[in-house]
């Protein structure tokens, strides 16, 4: 098995950094690794405006180690009342993508959408203007049992939205289930998907495993074994339309080892050392790159970008802990040993 891999720098296509002091604490642990991430808009309040979007990325950027180039990419957080017209304004601002939160259904969700035909016409309109449409594919229906959100928001859902609106981009972001993954590789090339390192490694087993582990818990949750593995196949089978975004959110220990603990696993700080030991267990190192670093460019309609990284085989472990503003932020595996790390 090779020692040394090195590939175009990646980008991650769905990360949080929250604000304030945690923002400042998390930020240069994408940017070490990263040229360009989509930033998530679910702050509280919502980033909703033009003007929030971009007042937003200059807290991201300020946040950027100096000498190191790192690009936010900037969403905004659809709701029942976004004015079709914030999408030409939007676009001409250079913001990518607008966030579906069906309203409830994970952290910092309760302003969004209550009922897609609310939002028909700003759809209408981010479909002309070239806005991507991520989604956070889940029914809220508490009715529905949580490890079958996915595949219901696509049967209820998602396959309406594909019909109504032909030519927006759509990304099903962290994808968790054999349906998300076959609906998105049949379902043509406007459509794509984000996988996060944790679903690639982990199924729900890891919850439970030696007692209640909370910071394997996620939304959507970690699913059955049969799903992770398809998640795997799409993952590292060269397609355009499956690319890395790590999802990473992070949450005080306090709050994650609490009665009701948040959703979230924190894996920026070691992203890409965590996907290339996904790949190398699937015998697919050299599918790395394209996953990594050239499918969601492609999607996005952007270059890869100029510049490499090197992963290098050697054991190393992680912190128990690192600073989170005036807390503590527990990284995902805290404490134990990964098998290949990122040169500096």
């Amino acid at each position: 098995m090779p020692q040394e891999l090195t590939i175009v720098r990646p980008d991650d296509w769905h990360l949080h950094v929250r604000d304030g002091a945690a923002l400042r604490a998390v930020v240069p642990h994408s940017a070490r690794q990263f040229g360009r991430a989509i930033v998530m808009p679910n702050l509280r309040p919502p980033v909703v405006t033009v003007e929030q979007a971009l007042a937003y990325r200059d807290r991201v950027l300020a946040a950027v180690p100096e000498g190191v180039a790192f690009e936010p990419l900037m969403t905004l957080y659809l709701t029942d009342t976004t004015p079709p017209a914030e999408m030409r304004r939007a676009r001409e601002a250079g913001i990518v993508a607008i966030k579906l939160y069906p309203a409830g259904a994970t952290t910092h969700s309760d302003a969004g959408v209550t009922d897609l035909r609310q939002v028909a016409a700003t759809l209408a309109a981010a479909e002309k203007e070239g806005i991507v449409l991520l989604v956070h594919g889940e029914v809220t229906d508490p009715a529905v049992d949580v490890f079958d959100r996915e595949a219901i928001f696509i049967e209820r859902h998602l396959l309406q939205l594909r019909r109504d609106f032909p030519a927006l981009k759509i990304v099903l972001e962290h994808v968790t289930t054999k349906e998300g993954a076959q609906y998105v590789a049949e379902a043509g090339p406007a459509t794509a998907a984000t996988i996060t390192a944790h679903h690639l490694l982990y199924n729900r087993n890891a919850l439970f495993s030696g007692g209640l582990r909370p910071h394997y818990y996620c939304l959507p949750v970690l699913k059955r074994e049969e799903h992770r593995r398809a998640l795997v196949a799409a993952a590292t089978s060269g397609s355009d339309r499956f690319f890395l975004g790590t999802d990473s959110a992070p949450h005080p220990a306090a709050l994650k080892e609490h009665a009701s603990g948040c959703a979230g696993c924190y894996t920026a700080f070691s992203a890409l050392e965590l996907y290339a030991e996904a790949f190398e267990a699937a015998g697919a190192l050299d599918r790395l790159e394209h996953f990594a670093s050239r499918a969601g460019p492609k999607f996005y309609g952007l270059a890869p970008n100029a510049t490499t990284v090197t992963l290098k085989k050697l054991a190393w472990t992680l912190p128990d802990a690192l600073p989170f503003g005036d807390a503590e932020l527990k990284p995902l595996r805290a404490g134990e040993t990964l098998a290949w790390r990122l040169a500096a």
